[in-house]
């Protein structure tokens, strides 16, 4: 089952274009906030309606402006899972998951199996109030699955979570997740949970989408400089092609020979902070770095590093190096840098 969306709808300030298709997996919304996540998925649940456009669930058509088609939240058969839970308060765990119960000669059989599958035995008779966040999460999902969806929406269901809590429950939603069998949009920010809780991912740039990649070509070959920041990427400078496959890093102020091919709207070059290394002095794609401040992180060390372009914005270089390696260089006022032409990322900027 396919759940394709292609829709717009327009704000004051804020246009909403997107196109995509899910198969029978965990794909994700990437995207920093307002850049119109939750508002896609409203659009799906039938809460919000698109300006223009067509949303279709396997063979069913849910909305279609051309063909006046919009139907109703309850007709969609689409689970919802909102970032609060959105439990009743006034009812216990038990009749929070009877709620959502599709079928009523089967209510009960049907409380009963998702209380055994989501380990709730010990909780069915307790109140949200008297339950942590992952045992509320675990309830609102299974009042999602009473009601039998062909299609599950996660709008960030760890932002109200406490970290702590937040690994545990994660584990807990990968065991859930594959044991559905239809397509599962996920709304996040955070590109860890990307990683470890979807396979494909759809990057969200300003209400505009990007194509559907698998998750590890996100971290491994961003195309975008939207796709390269939001998965982690903290080392971005303008750039412009040169023959012979180098480039000009316009704000690091040097040139430097690239191994992925550039493509034809190349806009920006990216380098992740762990790949940078210091090397013993000049040569091919080195530069000589001021070293500006050095931050201890909890299992590494942080090297801020001026380049030949400046000491501001981004003209700087993050450096993360093992502890021990750092202090092997006798903590210096500049050291020589070498960017490898294979870990160069030449980016596009398609909204531009």
């Amino acid at each position: 089952m396919t759940l394709s969306i292609d829709i717009r709808k327009r704000f004051e300030k804020f246009k909403l274009s997107v196109s995509l298709e899910a198969g029978v997996q965990v794909t994700g919304l990437l995207g920093a906030s307002g850049c119109g996540k939750s508002m896609t998925l409203k659009c799906v649940a039938g809460i919000e309606t698109p300006d223009e456009g067509r949303i279709v669930l396997g063979d069913r058509v849910l909305f279609d402006s051309a063909r006046h088609i919009n139907l109703s939240p309850q007709q969609r058969r689409v689970g919802y899972l909102f970032q609060s839970y959105a439990l009743f308060p006034n009812m216990t765990a038990a009749q929070n998951i009877a709620v959502g119960g599709r079928d009523r000669h089967r209510r009960n059989e049907t409380v009963e199996r998702l209380i055994a599958s989501f380990y709730l035995e010990d909780l069915a008779g307790k109140y949200p109030r008297q339950l942590s966040g992952g045992q509320q999460q675990r309830v609102a999902l299974a009042r999602i699955l009473a009601s039998e969806p062909e299609a599950l929406l996660l709008d960030e269901p760890f932002s109200a979570l406490d970290s702590y809590l937040k690994w545990q429950v994660e584990l807990e939603l990968m065991d859930l997740l594959a044991q559905f069998s239809g397509p599962v949009l996920f709304v996040t920010h955070s590109r860890d949970e990307v990683y470890h809780l979807c396979q494909s991912v759809c990057v969200l740039n300003k209400g505009r989408s990007e194509a559907v990649q698998p998750v590890q070509t996100l971290f491994e070959s961003p195309a975008t400089l939207s796709a390269c920041l939001l998965s982690g990427c903290k080392n971005i400078s303008r750039a412009q092609a040169l023959p012979g496959g180098r480039v000009r890093a316009l704000d690091w102020g040097t040139e430097l020979a690239c191994a992925h091919p550039l493509p034809d709207r190349l806009a920006y070059l990216g380098i992740r902070a762990h790949y940078l290394r210091p090397v013993d002095g000049p040569g091919e794609n080195r530069i000589l770095c001021p070293v500006l401040r050095v931050v201890e992180d909890v299992f590494s060390t942080v090297v801020m590093l001026a380049t030949p372009g400046g000491a501001a914005g981004y003209s700087r270089l993050r450096m993360e190096l093992p502890k021990e390696d750092w202090a092997a260089l006798g903590r210096p006022g500049a050291i020589w840098l070498e960017l490898r032409p294979g870990d160069l990322l030449p980016l596009t900027d398609p909204f531009s």
